[in-house]
């Protein structure tokens, strides 16, 4: 996590590099870079340079165009301010981004993320300083939509952000990622305490699955390879949606074979699973959530475990008197908790 105060020596060889080509030039303090001298210009976003409205900000004067953008602007008091050939002054937003991807990716890499509201001009700005200061630069581009509030994006600005921090106080959070994992990438997300508990509904089915294997058979390791449908999947634009469908699928496809007591298919859906689950981060039996065997968990889980036996008595007597709607409001709290309850007839 490079800070950019400190590779302002490589914000300087880069614009050095640009001006040398052709591509900026320094006017009042500022330095600029000249979006007509590079043709591919709005490529990511698709837009005509014509047709692009690209407002001054204050004390960005002596641009040749108005479209040009800042790359280093000159000192204003009360700001902090680094000395250049081209005088006094601080980096505009992009430069530190294509100056430090330079130094610490070299010329070309992989991948580049985002948010969508950052492929212009941000993005698009990025693209222009690197390539024409002759690096390849990114090579795919993901560009992820957001988690909204009442179809607002959720901004420090707006007032209506919600911290991690403070959701895992009342989520779990292998359950907080699993949902905001599980739609695609480029889909909004609308939060709602509803759609949480929905998630956190399926994945108790996913743990519920795993136990139960786990119980019947001891530790299961993960398959060496995914199935061949869930990496088809990924593979096309990271499609996570269309790979958890063969997720809950297998889930599905292990509980029949618990049900008709095939215990080795039942094995070798749970290491289908695993291997599907750590992909995608959300495998509850990898140390990172189980928490390496921490000492308080493991004395927590015979609490749980009695407790819950205890409830269960209590519903399984509840059923046997015909009292159907307590035995249900026992499951459904149970369920509320992340403990799916099924009736089987073993």
């Amino acid at each position: 996590e490079p800070r950019a105060t400190g590779h302002i020596p490589e914000m300087i060889e880069m614009m050095r590099g640009l001006i040398e080509r052709g591509h900026a030039y320094a006017a009042d303090g500022n330095v600029y870079f000249d979006v007509r001298s590079f043709p591919d210009y709005l490529r990511l976003s698709n837009q005509e340079l014509d047709n692009l409205l690209q407002p001054s900000g204050e004390g960005e004067t002596g641009k040749r165009d108005p479209r040009d953008f800042a790359m280093w602007k000159a000192a204003k008091e009360g700001e902090p301010s680094w000395e250049t050939p081209w005088g006094r002054g601080r980096p505009g937003w992009h430069l530190e981004c294509s100056a430090m991807a330079h130094k610490y990716l070299g010329t070309a890499f992989d991948i580049h993320g985002g948010g969508i509201d950052l492929i212009f001009p941000h993005h698009e700005n990025e693209i222009a300083q690197a390539k024409a200061f002759g690096d390849d630069f990114a090579a795919y581009w993901t560009h992820n939509a957001w988690v909204t509030m009442s179809g607002e994006k959720m901004s420090k600005s707006l007032g209506n952000s919600l911290l991690v921090s403070e959701m895992i106080k009342r989520w779990r959070p292998i359950v907080l990622r699993y949902y905001l994992g599980t739609p695609h990438y480029r889909s909004m997300i609308e939060y709602s305490e509803d759609a949480l508990r929905e998630a956190e509904a399926a994945f108790a089915r996913i743990e519920g699955f795993i136990q139960r294997v786990v119980e019947k058979a001891g530790a299961v390791e993960p398959a060496a390879e995914v199935p061949p449908a869930f990496a088809e999947a990924m593979d096309d634009d990271l499609g996570v949606p269309q790979a958890l469908a063969i997720v809950h699928t297998t889930v599905r496809q292990g509980n029949s074979a618990l049900t008709a007591d095939d215990k080795e298919a039942a094995v070798a859906r749970l290491a289908e699973l695993r291997a599907m689950l750590g992909v995608l981060g959300l495998d509850p039996l990898d140390e990172r959530w189980s928490g390496g065997g921490t000492d308080r968990g493991e004395d927590l889980h015979g609490v749980v475990d009695s407790l819950v036996r205890l409830v269960l008595e209590q519903r399984q007597a509840a059923r046997s008197r015909k009292d159907y709607a307590t035995a249900d409001a026992i499951r459904d709290q149970l369920q509320q908790s992340g403990l799916a309850i099924e009736d089987t007839p073993s």
